[in-house]
């Protein structure tokens, strides 16, 4: 009987997260974390326009403390890869729903962003592993030289290359509106629709978006400007 009662234990979560309000869960909570996340990068990576000490002092402190950042690196790596597996399975469950589409695409009732989710995503995972290997390794620089916590350089000799630039304001963009419809989309995953409500926190997720594609492709385009040299 015991035993019994301990399979039935185990199955249930097991169970949860193959359903589809599981996956649903499973991207909202690692949505949460990547969200916070890049939250605190843009704020650090805008510290840029206080000048070399500034940033480069930030890069040293963050270093410092390697079981902090091993650790922090660790839950986001695992918060990515259980975002990708959840958007996965409900992708495919989404198309098992409807094996023979729609003979007539409507896109009235959906946005821009709700339509490039799932394209959108893996763009950015792409754009995640040459951002590591750009600024974090520093395997791969394109156009310009590395070097090793001199954060301030990097960004300004990085970012003086035009297609660089280019490829991570386009990205930014993407991030931008991946986050303002996760944002809204999990609210109303929590049961939060309401017709007073809704307007308002989709106006919000919308003007957040704005804010931090805003902040983030400000750097590329003060240094192209010569704004920041």
């Amino acid at each position: 009987m015991a035993t019994t009662v301990i399979g039935v234990r185990q199955e249930r979560p097991a169970r949860f997260l193959a359903s589809t309000n599981g996956k649903k869960v499973v991207m909202a909570v690692t949505g949460v974390i990547l969200f916070v996340f890049v939250i605190g990068h843009m704020l650090g990576n805008l510290q840029i326009y206080e000048g070399p000490e500034k940033i480069n002092a930030y890069g040293r402190f963050l270093k410092s403390i390697p079981e902090l950042l091993w650790s922090v690196r660790s839950v986001l790596l695992l918060a990515v890869c259980l975002h990708i597996w959840a958007s996965i399975g409900l992708a495919l469950k989404n198309n098992a729903a409807r094996p023979k589409g729609y003979s007539r695409k409507k896109n009235v009732a959906s946005s821009y962003a709700a339509r490039t989710m799932y394209w959108s995503g893996p763009i950015l995972f792409c754009f995640i592993v040459y951002h590591l290997l750009h600024f974090t390794v520093g395997i791969v620089h394109p156009g310009s030289d590395f070097k090793e916590g001199d954060v301030y350089h990097n960004m300004v000799s990085s970012f003086s290359v035009w297609y660089v630039s280019a490829w991570y304001i386009f990205s930014m963009i993407l991030l931008g509106l991946h986050v303002g419809h996760g944002a809204s989309s999990f609210v109303q995953s929590l049961g939060f629709n309401h017709p007073r409500h809704t307007p308002v926190i989709k106006k919000a997720a919308a003007v957040f978006a704005f804010l931090l594609i805003a902040g983030f492709i400000s750097i590329p385009i003060s240094v192209l400007a010569g704004l920041v040299r």
